[in-house]
């Protein structure tokens, strides 16, 4: 199993929007694709605009490179999400699950 972590910061009045957007479009989507094993959205109140991180859950990366492409480290955002940010990650980080209890 291979997480993939990714954050952004969103505009103030947009959290909503965005949750939204993630929640209606964003993972009905992924769960379409083979080796998606689920996502989960967190928020950190820091300063003015509040973090958000999208960590997503799959089976390889060979999973990862059908929704990302070849170049599994570069974010997948798109322009409609892009204009909630103020700002967002360029790459992801990838974790391997070792263990869970």
């Amino acid at each position: 199993m291979i997480s993939r972590y990714w954050s952004c910061r969103v505009k103030p009045g947009e959290e909503e929007n965005y949750v939204n957007y993630l929640k209606v479009e964003i993972l009905p989507h992924l769960a379409t694709l083979k080796g998606f094993r689920g996502a989960s959205i967190r928020r950190r109140d820091d300063g003015d605009f509040p973090e958000y991180i999208f960590i997503s859950e799959w089976t390889s990366r060979e999973a990862i490179k059908a929704f990302a492409g070849k170049e599994i480290h570069l974010a997948v955002v798109s322009e409609k999400a892009q204009k909630m940010m103020r700002s967002f990650d360029q790459e992801v980080r990838h974790y391997e699950l070792i263990h869970s209890a």
